[in-house]
């Protein structure tokens, strides 16, 4: 299994990702981002699962407002809590003990823990965030996110900090989960 972490020193504040994405997937707004994954998916055969917390399930909100969803969308954990985490998709309490829940071993645990609790899934993604306005600390200040992508075994990580309110942030969370996922299976 491959895996692969990205972090980049100073990622852009509510940018797409910095990745070689056509310039129209930048301009997609989400429920045609949505639509892109579902073509992706229903061509590969494959279901996605989530797994969220910062954005307490807007990803699974935007996948399921398509019709016909059911044919790719799996299930959606909201897993808001450490005991969430923990109990639906088994990520180890050390591990969130030791690195903080908005991190990379956790984000990578949700994505993988989302796959392992979901078959058939064979796609996930996972946030894990600090959206605000509160909660911050100068190691994962407010808009700090941690993403994970889980692709047929292939595992990527990636931490943006996203500028702007508790809204502007999450809405940021969708958007960027999204159209990575995008990318990654148009790859």
């Amino acid at each position: 299994m491959a895996s692969f972490s990205t972090t980049p020193s100073t990622p852009p504040a509510t940018t797409p990702s910095t990745s070689a994405a056509s310039p129209a997937l930048a301009d997609l707004d989400t429920p045609d981002l949505v639509a892109a994954l579902a073509a992706l998916l229903q061509r590969k055969g494959w279901m996605l699962a989530t797994a969220e917390s910062c954005t307490g399930g807007l990803i699974g909100a935007a996948c399921t407002e398509l019709a016909g969803s059911s044919v790719w969308f799996e299930r959606g954990f909201i897993t808001y809590s450490n005991e969430a985490k923990t109990q639906l998709l088994g990520v180890d309490a050390a591990t969130i003990a030791a690195h903080g829940a908005v991190s990379e071993p956790v984000a990578r645990a949700m994505a993988t823990g989302a796959i392992a609790h979901s078959a058939p899934s064979r796609v996930a993604l996972a946030v894990t965030g600090v959206a605000g306005p509160t909660g911050g600390t100068s190691e994962k200040p407010v808009g700090t996110v941690w993403f994970g992508w889980s692709v047929d075994g292939d595992v990527r990580t990636e931490r943006r900090r996203f500028d702007g309110d508790r809204a502007t942030v999450r809405a940021a969370t969708v958007r960027h989960a999204l159209q990575t996922l995008v990318e990654l299976l148009g790859r």
